[in-house]
């Protein structure tokens, strides 16, 4: 489906459509994650669910391993390559 880019304030924006909306169970207020794939020159938008950790499983530790992720990020996407 073809949509405009439009000015949201100081930032862009494009409409999602209420029935992709309605099947991913996604109201406004909803936190959605925004990723540049530069690979494949796009970018995609995914909702952010709220996972339960299993059992034994740390929330602190599983913090700093986002954080490690996000951080190297880059560098773990050019190991991933070879």
């Amino acid at each position: 489906m073809h949509r405009k880019v439009f000015s949201v304030g100081n930032s862009k924006g494009v409409s999602i459509p209420a029935d992709y909306l309605n099947k991913l169970d996604l109201a406004v207020g909803a936190e959605v994650d925004v990723i540049l794939d530069e690979d494949h020159d796009r970018i995609v938008i995914e909702p952010i669910r709220k996972k339960k950790l299993p059992k034994g499983l740390d929330k602190a530790f599983v913090a700093q391993v986002n954080e490690f992720i996000e951080q190297y990020r880059p560098a773990l996407k050019e190991l991933a390559k070879k």
